[in-house]
């Protein structure tokens, strides 16, 4: 049965982005079809970690929003971008969003059919014949993050050990429980080597009562690749692309 998982963090510069393609390229190396769809029509970017120059890819979201075009139009195979990490018949597609000013400018100024979303993730699930749609959301709670959050079948939280996002994420866990998320999972990202990792998973933990699925590291490595690939494709024996494929076996395990 196909999927639906949110990948979100209250503030921005969590690498929510790239923790999205990061699982979602794990989780199609276990033979999966995968689709990503990037939410974030103000500040887009996911696009880029899969080889898309500054015009992005051609339609996007924003064609499929304005009634140009299908979702499953807008949804481009990006397989070959990971290719060496997948199986046969893994599959990944992307539904990117406009980098265009004047398509940004656009959505910020007259908005757009939010419902139009719903049945737009739907329709990808169908169209494609996906196992699990990835939703790289919009950091905060706005309108659209909201509606992908209550079609979810599991929210993954993004953080730094900061104590702004640890105030930040507590709204968000406490709007999920409202809105009955079936499953959370927590992943605490950028951490500093110096701090005990296991006693910062157990402080998450607790304060929010949710599963921590990794405690990522700063990477010097991660910070060189400047989003010039997938890392757990380029990377695939470094700590990080291990821990990250600890958190797809969470997620590939959700009922």
């Amino acid at each position: 049965m196909s999927k639906i998982v949110s990948i979100h963090s209250y503030r921005g510069g969590t690498g929510k982005s790239n923790t999205t393609a990061n699982i979602a390229a794990t989780i199609a190396s276990y033979g999966k079809r995968v689709g990503i769809i990037d939410t974030d029509i103000q500040s887009p970017g996911i696009h880029v970690l899969f080889g898309a120059g500054e015009e992005g890819l051609t339609p996007c979201l924003n064609d499929y929003l304005w009634g140009h075009c299908s979702i499953a139009d807008a949804a481009h195979d990006v397989t070959a971008q990971i290719s060496s990490r997948i199986k046969a018949e893994s599959q990944v597609f992307l539904v990117p969003s406009s980098v265009k000013a004047g398509e940004i400018a656009r959505v910020l100024k007259e908005g757009y059919d939010v419902g139009l979303l719903n049945d737009g993730f739907q329709d990808l699930l169908e169209d494609l014949d996906l196992d699990y749609l990835f939703i790289d959301t919009h950091p905060g709670l706005n309108e659209e993050t909201l509606l992908s959050i209550t079609i979810s079948d599991m929210l993954v939280l993004i953080l730094r050990p900061d104590q702004q996002d640890f105030q930040g994420t507590a709204v968000t866990v406490d709007v999920a429980r409202r809105l009955e998320v079936p499953e959370m999972l927590m992943v605490v990202n950028k951490a500093p080597t110096v701090l005990d990792f296991e006693q910062l998973r157990q402080k998450v933990e607790q304060t929010y009562n949710v599963p921590v699925g990794a405690v990522l590291p700063h990477s010097d490595e991660l910070m060189i690749l400047a989003s010039k690939g997938v890392f757990a494709v380029e990377y695939p024996e470094h700590e990080i692309s291990q821990k990250i494929d600890v958190v797809a076996q969470q997620i590939m395990r959700i009922d």
